[in-house]
């Protein structure tokens, strides 16, 4: 199956911070990896007159979905009760202006025709780039990707069973033709990951490799 892309594409970019790579907070194992061939397809999408979204988590630093705002809780921890805050409870991470929540310094943030921060209110979290965690907060990506007339979306990054998995099913929910690259992705759990794969594929998202695309 090939992909030839259109001035209608449009490729995202999910998180690729510093927190989320070795050595960050909240580190996805072998993030790291991804990011050359994450760049050429960039590049490619960018010289074929696709567009290029980079999404980022910028949170403030009193997130309410950081353990170290619930008293006797820790990372990882399961969590209810509070809309929009959830499943789980993370650490510390992507807190705005700071060293965590910036790109990588090797991902080539220049080739980004839209940079859209998410996650930005203290009581609800935004896995993903289209909708926040409260199932109601529009980020506004649906209306660029529209105005633009953009129709088909292509989606890699950070983290596989969260950000990248909630992205790819708003976007094909939202009607977008949404394609997700599994081999530009890293996971944070092999369990979290096969039930995100699971949920994509029921709404018809196809996995494609880069070598897909033309």
């Amino acid at each position: 199956m090939g992909f030839s892309i259109k001035t209608t594409d449009a490729l995202i970019v999910v998180d690729i911070q510093n927190d989320f790579l070795p050595g960050g907070t909240l580190a996805v194992p072998e993030g790291d990896q991804i990011i050359p061939n994450v760049n050429h397809l960039m590049k490619k999408f960018s010289a074929l007159g696709g567009r290029v979204i980079l999404t980022q988590d910028w949170h403030p630093s009193n997130h309410l979905s950081f353990a170290s705002q619930h008293p006797g809780k820790n990372s990882f921890d399961p969590i209810e009760g509070i809309a929009g805050i959830g499943p789980v409870l993370w650490p510390d991470h992507c807190v705005r202006e700071t060293t965590g929540a910036a790109f990588s310094s090797q991902l080539d943030t220049g080739k980004a025709h839209l940079i859209l921060r998410k996650g930005l209110h203290r009581s609800v979290d935004s896995y993903s780039a289209f909708t926040e965690n409260d199932q109601k907060t529009e980020t506004g990506l649906a209306g660029y990707l529209e105005n633009a007339g953009l129709k088909r979306i292509f989606i890699c990054g950070l983290a596989l069973d969260y950000c990248v998995a909630w992205s790819a099913m708003d976007g094909a929910k939202k009607g977008f033709e949404t394609c997700v690259l599994p081999d530009l992705c890293r996971g944070i759990a092999p369990e979290s990951v096969q039930t995100a794969e699971q949920g994509m594929k029921e709404l018809g998202i196809l996995f494609i490799s880069p070598g897909d695309i033309t």
